[in-house]
């Protein structure tokens, strides 16, 4: 045991998380590993105890029960084909426009993150999709790249989300809320992703040539049946979840629970339910919700240790003794988690730095349910911006090589929708009630 100043302990912990990190173990050990190391140097054999009554309060969580089902929710979703269906209809009625493949991506992953909730199937179903369609119609590839990237990140944001599950709890507000807080920022980053194609492809139409009219010349009550068809179960699961949140009926838990059964219901309806794939769902959805609880577990270990030096409080005076008052304070909360979000997934930024940053919210005169979304938002740079950059990845992996998209590619496809985030905080800032107009009309 040394005697070590809280200031040790904050450069200690936070210098060799991002040195641990980048040596390339999974997420969980690093974070465990240096939690464990520095605790020991500061507390002793004391800091066993910590760990062990950190992590066993968040894994008896009640709260984070909604954490595997809304997992589960998404994986059955992404087996149940119903991306296929609305992928179909969109192209229909879309695909005429200059550009038109890229807008149907955009708003197939806006669709499917209100389904889903999980970046991985959404990103992955988007790839499998829309990237073969685009490439071999003549889209330019980091076009078409981009569009797969951002579309499919929303699914971290637009509830039901996985993200906001976990930084309610941790932040102590409503997820309930947080639901409905993400729902406006969601669909402003879509239209503004979808406002990007339309003006780069009238600008550069040589980027995404128009569909010839014979691939989509059906009759008009034909695209009209199969948008309703395509269009109505997944509006059905999306209500069955956010509609008993906002009127009050169920909370998140229980409304995790509604949409997981609703998901094998509709699955069952598409004939794509038998035993074997049921059987991939359910370790899909373990292997998922286990690597998340163990980041979790680890992280929430790493804070205590970190509180209880008091490194909490360094970083806490260092952040409202910033330049410019409470803004310049915001700004400098806002650069920390971009930064982390170059090296750390963002499951241990929130449970590493929430606990410390989230109480600066009310000493700074934020609404805590708007600094928290703002937080949310800004994280969604952080699966565009290498080295971490978990949808470029995701991306690149599940490409098929045919197409010759490289990683290149992608980064020069993902940097418009990177400034396009800034764009949407900005308008957050301006317009505060993007946010809280919506949770203030829930029925408590």
């Amino acid at each position: 045991m040394i005697d070590l100043s809280p200031e040790m302990v904050c450069l200690l912990m936070l210098g060799g998380l991002i040195v641990a990190v980048l040596s390339g173990f999974p997420i969980a050990m690093p974070i465990g590993t240096v939690a464990l190391v520095v605790g020991y140097l500061a507390f002793g054999g004391s800091v066993f105890d910590i760990i062990y009554s950190q992590a066993f309060s968040f894994l008896h969580s009640y709260v984070l029960l909604a954490l595997p089902l809304f997992v589960f929710m998404g994986v059955v979703l992404e087996y149940s084909g119903i991306a296929d269906k609305m992928y179909d209809a969109l192209f229909l009625l879309l695909s005429g426009l200059r550009g038109g493949l890229a807008i149907i991506t955009v708003l197939l992953g806006t669709l499917l993150a209100a389904c889903v909730g999980v970046i991985t199937a959404s990103v992955t179903v988007l790839t499998s999709l829309a990237l073969p369609a685009m490439i071999r119609r003549g889209y330019d590839k980091s076009l078409a790249s981009g569009a797969i990237c951002a579309g499919g990140s929303l699914g971290i944001l637009i509830p039901p989300s996985v993200m906001l599950v976990i930084y309610g709890p941790m932040a102590r507000i409503s997820v309930g809320k947080l639901f409905m807080a993400a729902m406006f920022p969601g669909l402003l980053l879509s239209a503004l992703y979808v406002s990007y194609i339309i003006i780069r492809c009238l600008i550069q139409p040589k980027l995404a040539p128009t569909i010839p009219v014979e691939e989509r010349a059906v009759p008009v009550i034909y695209k009209i049946r199969l948008l309703f068809t395509a269009l109505i179960p997944p509006m059905l699961i999306i209500l069955s979840v956010l509609g008993t949140i906002f009127l009050g009926i169920a909370p998140p838990t229980e409304a995790a629970a509604v949409g997981a059964f609703a998901a094998l219901v509709l699955t069952a309806v598409y004939r794509r339910l038998n035993w074997i794939t049921f059987k991939n769902i359910l370790l899909r959805a373990l292997n998922i919700s286990c690597m998340a609880m163990l980041i979790g577990a680890m992280s929430v270990a790493f804070t205590g240790v970190f509180l209880r030096a008091g490194a909490g409080e360094v970083v806490q005076r260092v952040v409202l003794a910033a330049p410019f008052g409470r803004w310049g304070a915001f700004a400098i909360v806002m650069f920390i988690y971009f930064i982390l979000g170059f090296f750390i997934e963002w499951i241990g930024i929130f449970f590493i730095m929430v606990p410390i940053l989230a109480p600066l919210a009310p000493m700074l005169g934020f609404d805590p349910l708007w600094f928290g979304m703002m937080i949310c938002v800004n994280l969604q740079m952080s699966f565009l911006t290498p080295p971490y950059a978990f949808a470029i990845f995701v991306l690149r992996g599940v490409a098929p090589p045919e197409l010759g998209v490289t990683t290149a590619d992608i980064i020069r496809g993902v940097i418009p929708y990177i400034i396009l985030i800034v764009v949407a905080l900005m308008l957050c800032i301006v317009f505060p009630q993007i946010i809280l107009w919506l949770p203030a009309q829930m029925i408590k």
